[in-house]
């Protein structure tokens, strides 16, 4: 039997009311179009789109926040309007601004959250949870002494107190140094290891291709891709191999197996094929046919942020297909 998935989203569609709506009729602005995709159980699912695109609007519903227009969502099996307090308790939300009483410490910011999610004093996990986002020295320090990434990990334990076993983050790393970064996505990875199924919005492409192992794609309210970060990363059908020559040159060489060949240093060119319909080797002969000697070779695979231009690009719509197709 297929296990139920962590969220399911069907036709979700919110449109916002215009201001000054009984005097103009307008139709308001339409910020989710029918959007349908699941987040599986035990994974970090990417949700990643231009700005503008949906997703805060899509994050705000399933924390509850914007009333969504139509559509159905279920969390962790239960549905967000039939079964609200359940739903509610299913999820962990971290935004994206920091906010925090400065006079209150992490703990008792902690045992504040617990209270207000009704966990009971001996079922509270306030320490336990410091000390898996490594702040358990910072327990009685006051919230306002903590550095930027302290409160980021504050705010993901924050998160936890009610246990869901849903996490969401909404751009964890926005603004924070790399080294701060890069101890952000270990305490992702560590989360998940432990069970916790972790949805991440992020603007940072190298982010979502390290830490998910699926990524959905919203561009003006519709979702436009949803597949294996792997899959993905493998839709970009261009590669590129840059060759150093032998002499220097004036002009990069150009043929009909190209796409773009450019030069990128007297005696460097780079140039661009469509890996479906030639390879390297090809691309070298070509070159070399050309009485052009290589003397050293080094090739780039597309990566997530070629495959997010091409699909978010003014002809984005038909590259991602229906949301049945991009779903596949």
């Amino acid at each position: 039997m297929e296990q139920t998935p962590a969220i399911s989203i069907r036709d979700l569609v919110k449109r916002y009311a215009p201001a000054g709506r009984d005097k103009t009729g307008g139709e308001g602005k339409l910020a989710l179009q029918g959007v349908s995709f699941d987040v599986p159980r035990g994974q970090v699912f990417g949700l990643l789109g231009p700005n503008g695109a949906g997703k805060s609007t899509l994050i705000n519903t399933l924390a509850g926040l914007v009333t969504k227009t139509s559509g159905a969502i279920e969390i962790w099996g239960h549905d967000i309007d039939r079964d609200r307090r359940n739903a509610k308790a299913s999820i962990g939300i971290v935004p994206q601004e920091i906010v925090f009483d400065p006079f209150f410490t992490p703990f008792e910011v902690m045992e504040l959250q617990a209270g207000l999610y009704g966990v009971p004093k001996a079922a509270r996990r306030s320490l336990e949870l410091l000390a898996a986002v490594h702040l358990a020295d910072k327990a009685n320090a006051y919230a306002r002494s903590l550095s930027g990434g302290m409160k980021r990990r504050l705010l993901i334990a924050k998160a936890l107190v009610h246990t869901p076993p849903v996490l969401v983050l909404d751009e964890p790393t926005a603004g924070v140094d790399v080294e701060l970064r890069r101890q952000l996505w270990d305490l992702v990875r560590e989360l998940n290891a432990a069970g916790v199924t972790v949805v991440l919005t992020t603007h940072y492409l190298e982010e979502a291709e390290e830490l998910c192992d699926r990524i959905a794609i919203i561009n003006h309210g519709r979702l436009i891709a949803n597949k294996p970060t792997r899959e993905l990363v493998d839709m970009a059908r261009e590669k590129v191999v840059v060759l150093t020559l032998d002499r220097a040159i004036d002009a990069a060489p150009q043929h009909p197996l190209f796409r773009r060949s450019v030069l990128s240093g007297e005696r460097q060119i780079e140039i661009s094929y469509d890996k479906d319909q030639t390879n390297a080797g090809e691309v070298m002969a070509v070159v070399q046919d050309l009485g052009l000697g290589i003397v050293d070779v080094t090739t780039r695979e597309a990566d997530l942020e070629d495959v997010f231009v091409t699909l978010t690009s003014s002809n984005g719509a038909g590259a991602g297909g229906s949301e049945h197709q991009a779903a596949a």
